[in-house]
């Protein structure tokens, strides 16, 4: 019988005879006890004795037989100790008194299953079940939200489904959300803590060793007086180390204190650095002139230590960029640029030229290249950016630009039309340097080579004869078919050769073949030639395109505001020509509209001729019979013509047409009375009241009868309040008032009426309530200010520009005299004030436009101005003429001691 140690450890009875058993009986025994299970006639015996005799309590059975002793012969073999397994639970030198202990590898899930138990081992021994009973491990990692219970579903399953997930998700979006409530502030608050912890000062040996050798030795007083001048402001210069020219010095009270020796300073420190900048960096040896220095210091500019770091910056990253790609034109070009901005040019040049030898085929490069060079050495860079690139235009225009002469200039840009023949810009550019003669010559060649540029055809027949430009625009319309400005060089030369017949018929032929090969009519761009054919002087052609064109793409419905709307744009452009051709063309489609006649006769008024206007008005009152603003203004040019029989015929005219209208009838009183027919206005006036005439037509009959002193007729006509009729003239005022409270014309005829009687304290209380009512009127804060002592006008002047105008920048007579006629053109006390300013403030040219704008305006209204307009002995005076009296008149209001000069 043998003994064998199986491989968990366990001791095997085997039935061999030691004796007699061979090694192959013994090999294939062990691996029977090591494959299988342990056989039922088999028993597990106490293992093989340790050293002292030891041996593992829990591998002992207490009901099995100790094992015989093994014989001598298996005992040879003594057990590895050192290289075995130890036995569970063994604790070395535990038997000597030695103590146990655990580290924190031995806690934790690592103790979940008991040492000594095999894998698979459910612990059936004695106390075997007690973990699996608590539902966890008692040595397991303490739990810090837990503790030491792993909770009430610990032995539940955990298996999460999505409403877990989902309620796991939102409250973590809530922990985010509130953790990140105060997260700015926190931030801040650990950068201001940061940022306020103390720098550790210097205690370094360098710090000590230089303490060590400081002096407090008291400084004698000179050095500091010394130090205390050079540091001080000098604010005055010496008046012995200059003489001052007459008027050229300055109070001291009026300059402020300037600190002279700084200034001194910081003229020291920008010599030193324009002299530092004019030295050659390379090789050290100055290139200052003596003599000339100073005047090349001015041109130079100072750059400021932050344009000095970027540079450097930028010299770094275009060195990166022109050795990482030399064939990059572009770096090249940069770099150069960078360091002629520098003031470097001597690098900017070497840049350039590596830049010329690494990118030769680049025409840009080239071109700084030659920029860069001193005149004498531009041609021959010039002459090597032809030679590598042929073909550029831009290298043959530069070469023919560095040539002084133009025969030089010529000869370089006919070598360059050698090599590009159809090069557009260089014909033009030999053109231009050529005579006539030459010129029509080139064009010729030019033609041929470039048939599809419309600017050489043309060019060339504005040089030719009439029948060669002829054959010329029409081998152009064979090249070019599509183009209409040849048709209107066509016309233009139809025209300019006295051919106006041929004109339109060019024209409506050129709209109709363009159409015809598909080309559509764009009715704003043919406006525009038709303007250039003004400026040019071809005014038949420019009528023509209008005609012809003006139609094309608009609704019936829209065209009479189209039309009216393009004539008031070309009127703005200055296109004097082309906006009466429009007017002309919408009358033609519209001859019953008034309002286009009336803007036809205004512009031929002011752009035209005396005979168009009166064509054009003849037309009109033919079309028109029943308006009798055209008919006004017929009459009026005639009379303003000095024509009298003629506006006197216009007028009997219109009474056939238009015989119950009181502009008629006045406009022929007005004529009669003007020529001093002062009966024949009488006559005039006497059918129209019979006709129901207005309260004009009255005012103009007492007029006629003051004319011609029957002053009982004049009374009959008219009622009046000066001659002692105050009371009278007070209960009408007060009435009229209360029922028109917000008009300011009646207050202010209440005030005059009290005035008038010396009643200041009665008109006082009266402009109070009417600036109460009336606070934006500005006549009556015109009267307030009068009424004011003179000291106060400027403070109530003040007021009414508040009050009266919402703009309070203006803080010059001038300007509000200006806007004043300008915004009422028709009161001539305005007209007074301003010619009165400008006789008193301006000069010459300012008294004529004034007087030249109040003609133009014609006045009709203001207290003053019909006070002199109406005068009897002022009846038959000019504009002009009033306006001068107006201006004595306001002279006399404000010192009664004045005469007219």
């Amino acid at each position: 019988m043998v003994f064998l140690r199986a491989p968990d450890g366990t001791t095997r009875r085997v039935d061999l005879d030691p004796t007699t058993a061979t090694l192959a009986d013994l090999t294939a025994s062990a691996s029977l006890v090591s494959t299988s299970p342990t056989a039922a006639s088999s028993r597990p015996c106490r293992p093989l004795s340790w050293r002292g005799g030891m041996a593992s309590p829990t591998a002992t059975t207490p009901s099995a037989p100790p094992p015989p002793p093994p014989p001598p012969a298996a005992c040879a073999a003594r057990y590895d100790f050192l290289n075995s397994k130890p036995p569970p639970n063994y604790v070395a030198r535990l038997g000597r008194g030695a103590a146990g202990f655990t580290t924190r590898s031995d806690i934790g899930p690592a103790m979940g299953r008991g040492r000594g138990k095999p894998p698979g081992d459910d612990g059936d021994g004695d106390g075997g079940g007690d973990e699996e009973e608590k539902g966890y491990d008692e040595n397991q990692k303490f739990d810090e939200f837990e503790g030491n219970d792993a909770g009430l579903f610990s032995n539940a399953g955990h298996d999460d489904d999505d409403d877990d997930r989902e309620a796991d998700a939102v409250w973590e979006g809530i922990d985010r959300r509130m953790d990140s409530r105060r997260k700015d502030w926190r931030e801040a608050r650990l950068k201001q803590e940061i940022e306020s912890i103390p720098e550790i000062g210097d205690y370094s040996l360098r710090r000590n060793k230089k303490r060590r050798f400081e002096s407090f030795v008291p400084v004698p007083d000179t050095l500091l007086e010394k130090a205390r001048q050079e540091q001080g402001h000098v604010t005055a210069l010496d008046p012995k180390s200059r003489a001052a020219a007459a008027g050229a010095e300055t109070p001291w009270a009026q300059t402020p204190v300037t600190d002279l020796t700084a200034v001194g300073e910081g003229r020291g420190t920008v010599l030193s650095l324009k002299l530092d900048r004019l030295s050659d960096s390379v090789s050290g040896v100055t290139i200052v002139d003596p003599r000339g220095y100073l005047t090349n210091l001015k041109s130079m500019k100072i750059t400021s230590d932050a344009e000095i770091s970027d540079i450097k910056k930028a010299r770094l990253l275009l060195k990166s960029v022109i050795q990482t790609n030399p064939k990059h034109p572009p770096g090249w070009i940069a770099a150069a640029r960078l360091e002629e901005v520098a003031g470097k040019l001597q690098v900017a040049q070497q840049l350039i030229q590596r830049g010329c030898e690494e990118c030769p085929t680049n025409e840009d490069v080239w071109l700084k290249a030659c920029r860069l060079a001193s005149p004498d050495e531009a041609k021959a860079v010039i002459a090597r950016g032809v030679k590598e690139i042929p073909n550029s235009v831009k290298l043959w225009l530069q070469a023919a630009k560095l040539e002084t002469s133009d025969l030089n200039k010529s000869r370089v840009l006919r070598k360059g039309l050698e090599h590009i023949p159809d090069s557009v810009r260089l014909w033009k550019s030999v053109v231009e340097l050529a005579n006539e003669e030459d010129a029509r010559l080139l064009l010729h060649r030019a033609v041929e080579c470039c048939p599809f540029h419309l600017e050489l055809w043309l060019a060339l027949a504005r040089l030719e004869t009439y029948d060669q430009a002829k054959k010329v625009l029409n081998k152009a319309k064979e090249k070019l078919p599509k183009e209409p400005a040849i048709w209107i060089m066509a016309a233009k030369l139809e025209e300019a050769n006295g051919n106006t017949e041929l004109v339109n018929e060019v024209i409506e032929r050129s709209i109709k073949t363009l159409q015809g090969k598909g080309l559509g009519i764009d009715r704003e761009a043919w406006l525009k030639e038709a303007e250039a054919a003004e400026h040019a002087g071809s005014v038949m052609t420019c009528q023509a395109i209008v005609k012809n064109t003006i139609g094309v793409g608009v609704d019936d419905e829209d065209r009479k505001r189209t039309w009216v709307a393009d004539a008031e744009e070309c009127k703005k452009r200055g296109s004097v020509e082309t906006a009466p051709a429009i007017y002309a063309h919408a009358l033609s489609v519209f001859k019953f509209k008034k309002s286009i006649w009336l803007k036809a006769a205004q512009l031929e008024k002011r752009h035209g001729t005396e005979e168009s206007l009166y064509i054009l008005l003849s037309k009109a009152t033919t079309y028109n019979r029943h308006a009798e603003v055209l008919w006004l203004m017929y009459a009026k040019e005639k009379w303003l013509a000095g024509d009298v029989p003629a506006a006197q015929t216009i007028l009997q005219e219109a009474y056939a047409y238009l015989p119950n209208s009181e502009e008629i009838w006045l406009a022929a009183f007005k004529l009669e009375f003007e020529n001093n027919e002062p009966e024949r206005a009488r006559i005039l006036l006497s059918k129209a009241r019979e006709r129901g005439g207005t309260e004009r037509v009255w005012m103009k009959s007492a007029i006629v009868e003051r004319e011609l002193g029957n002053v009982d007729e004049e009374r009959k006509l008219l009622e009046e309040e000066k001659i002692n009729g105050l009371r009278k003239s007070r209960a009408v005022l007060t009435m009229a008032r209360k029922k028109n409270p917000a008009t300011p014309e009646l207050w202010l005829a209440a005030v005059r009426a009290e005035l008038r009687h010396r009643n200041k304290k009665e008109a006082d209380a009266l402009l109070a309530k009417a600036l109460q009512e009336c606070p934006t009127s500005g006549i009556l804060w015109a009267a307030a200010i009068e009424m004011v002592p003179r000291p106060q006008r400027k403070a109530k002047s003040s007021d009414a520009i508040k009050r009266c105008d919402h703009d309070p920048h203006f803080d010059k007579a001038r300007s509000w005299l200006n806007r004043a006629v300008t915004l009422a053109p028709d009161i001539g006390d305005f007209w007074a004030l301003y010619y009165k300013f400008e006789l008193q403030h301006g000069n010459a040219d300012t008294h004529k436009d004034v007087v030249q704008r109040c003609v133009a305006s014609e006045p009709k209204h203001g207290e003053r101005w019909q006070a002199i307009a109406k005068a009897v002995e002022n009846s038959h005076l000019s504009i002009e003429a009033l306006l001068k009296k107006a201006v004595v008149a306001l002279g006399q209001d404000e010192n009664p001691n004045a005469v007219d000069p």
